[in-house]
């Protein structure tokens, strides 16, 4: 109920959501513990990621055209409705528990056939899954060859290894070390050779790159960050 409220005390022409097209004078703060100012979109609620994996879709690929079966895990909000409605996809949502998913399903144990799915849209999962090599085996198996899937994770480029530690059990600390309490690892760049090892092609798309200064911050994305894409 507060969305369209928000939404309207914020309009303006400094940010603009490329998700809806609406534009306002401000986003919204988002984050857990330490928040990022200005991030979260007041009509959509999409932050930067989703922002930046709608512009790459539309932009990059012929999603918004060609006829594709889509599978979609834990379907973000910013996406949900917009997805369902388009014609010229066979669009299935999955997800443990998610109100929104078609199908409660493990994504270590897919109820899926082999090669069924042209695309496969998994963000911001695998940093919650405990055998994420397990889950991109499962992704692999159901993916059409020369299918491609997006699979974003928080990710720390910084970083050469991925972190784990199954002994910190205090939430708090949790979340200040992994970002969400439920975070299980912090990706670094060794994710993309565990998608090559599952057998995954993985190119590292900075869509970013492709946009001026005045673009990314008009539409508040984050500058650098990379879109795995993965083919099969």
């Amino acid at each position: 109920m507060a969305r369209p409220v928000l939404a309207f005390f914020l309009k303006g022409n400094t940010y603009t959501d490329p998700i809806d097209g609406r534009s306002f004078k401000n986003f919204l703060p988002y984050g857990y513990g330490k928040q990022r100012n200005n991030v979260l979109s007041p009509s959509t609620l999409s932050l930067e990621r989703h922002r930046l994996l709608w512009l790459y879709l539309k932009n990059k690929t012929d999603f918004f055209k060609a006829e594709y079966k889509v599978l979609h895990f834990a379907p973000e909000q910013a996406f949900y409705k917009r997805f369902k409605k388009m014609s010229n996809l066979d669009y299935v949502t999955t997800d443990l528990n998610s109100p929104l998913a078609d199908v409660k399903a493990d994504i270590c144990n897919l109820p899926f056939s082999d090669n069924e799915f042209d695309i496969i849209l998994c963000n911001h999962v695998l940093e919650h899954i405990p055998d994420d090599t397990k889950a991109m085996k499962e992704l692999y198996r159901v993916l059409k060859p020369e299918g491609f899937g997006v699979f974003q994770i928080p990710q720390d480029l910084s970083r050469l290894e991925t972190f784990e530690d199954n002994t910190i059990t205090d939430k708090k600390e949790r979340a200040e070390i992994f970002g969400q309490y439920d975070h299980v690892r912090i990706y670094g760049r060794d994710y993309f050779d565990k998608l090559l090892s599952v057998g995954f092609k993985v190119a590292e798309i900075d869509y970013t790159a492709s946009l001026s200064e005045a673009e990314i911050n008009k539409y508040r994305l984050a500058k650098g960050e990379i879109i795995p894409v993965v083919r099969k």
